[in-house]
């Protein structure tokens, strides 16, 4: 419900209304739909939920589908994690985002890739679901502690651009809110700090699930030689 309730307040609220007249409600858009709405829904393992409610014969299909070599090709995390970063900045720091602006098509298919993308990014991490890919605890971390400078760096770009980066903005003709340039760098900063933020977060609810892992292999261990003890 939390991850529904992040998408419908990112596309069905007030913040889809003002998008377009600052890029700091359009990056707060983004944001919920990477960072809260993708790795939430994950969490509440959406395709065992499916596959427990339908038909034995639909069933029988969605396996087929999961357990196919494109599945397999596209949660590949080494995969996931450059479709994740090149994503991101392909929209950000390119003509596409404007575009996205202007054009209603772009702008959805913008979103569809930024949230598909974040899926396929945190589904090794935290994806309850099964899958071909299990990253084990250490590598979790690895692969969270290497997102977390791309998305800086993306942050720190935006807010450090020289100029307007989306002429949109800079041509919108608005009485209120801050200069263009100075939304912009609220939004790279926004972005910098949100998402080191999350990430953070992450690798430390990963650190928590690492021992909790290894206490019950420990309990499970210890109970192994206390029943070879007994006579």
């Amino acid at each position: 419900m939390g991850g529904l309730a992040a998408v419908v307040a990112s596309l069905l609220s007030p913040i889809e209304t003002y998008s377009g007249a600052l890029l700091t409600v359009h990056m707060v858009q983004h944001l919920l739909l990477q960072f809260v709405a993708a790795p939430l829904l994950l969490l509440a393992a959406p395709m065992t939920v499916l596959l427990r409610a339908v038909g034995p014969t639909t069933r029988r299909g969605l396996l087929a589908v999961l357990h196919s070599r494109l599945v397999r090709v596209l949660t590949f995390p080494l995969l996931a994690w450059f479709v994740f970063a090149a994503v991101n900045w392909g929209w950000h720091l390119s003509d596409l985002y404007d575009v996205a602006l202007e054009v209603e098509w772009v702008h959805y298919l913008q979103h569809l890739t930024l949230f598909g993308a974040a899926l396929l990014f945190w589904f090794p991490v935290i994806g309850v679901d099964p899958g071909p890919w299990r990253l084990p605890y250490p590598m979790r971390l690895f692969y969270l502690f290497l997102a977390m400078p791309q998305n800086s760096f993306l942050g720190v770009a935006i807010l450090n651009a020289a100029g307007v980066l989306y002429p949109h903005y800079a041509t919108t003709l608005r009485t209120w809110g801050p200069s263009p340039l100075i939304d912009q760098q609220a939004a790279g900063t926004l972005m910098w700090v949100w998402g080191d933020l999350v990430f953070l977060l992450a690798m430390l609810a990963v650190i928590a699930a690492w021992v909790r892992q290894e206490e019950r292999h420990n309990a499970r261990e210890e109970a192994r030689l206390d029943a070879e003890a007994r006579p």
